[in-house]
């Protein structure tokens, strides 16, 4: 296991000496194996989505052919993010190893802990002004999709 969180680790060095991004690092482990490694591109890629464990599930599922990767594992070097947590579990990833906390993460300047806050509802502030719109006309496409025949659900 120490040897994948190695890796991990030097992918978020190798991000920091690009300029890419963020000091985070991931890997996905299939049966023992690396699949898929990556670093945290936000910055290069103008594209705040482009975190490290994203970024590794991506490569994995194109590498693997497959958006499900229950069987796989994955390392991050640091407590994944909400958005990243949720891609986790989207991917089924069902074993996560971490090494720095998202305090730890908070502690050099990363507002994960605010968003954390927005999802539990204990936000001091609003970033994000939320109003529902067009509930029945975007029921319709919903409504299709549960009555599709021949469909892959994920």
């Amino acid at each position: 296991m120490k040897k994948f969180m190695q890796v991990a680790i030097a992918e978020a060095e190798k991000g920091l000496r690009k300029k890419a991004g963020g000091p985070f690092g991931a890997v996905i482990v299939l049966d023992g194996k690396l699949i898929a490694s990556a670093h945290n591109e936000v910055i290069k890629n103008n594209d705040p989505t482009c975190h490290a464990e994203i970024q590794a599930i991506r490569a994995a599922a194109k590498k693997l052919k497959r958006f499900d990767l229950s069987d796989c594992e994955i390392y991050s070097s640091c407590e994944p993010c909400p958005m990243c947590l949720a891609a986790i579990h989207w991917a089924k990833i069902r074993k996560l190893y971490f090494g720095a906390t998202r305090k730890d993460a908070e502690d050099v300047g990363f507002d994960d802990k605010f968003i954390y806050d927005v999802i539990c509802g204990t936000a001091k502030k609003k970033q994000v002004s939320v109003v529902q719109i067009s509930r029945r006309e975007c029921l319709v496409p919903l409504k299709k999709w549960l009555n599709l025949k021949s469909k892959t659900q994920y």
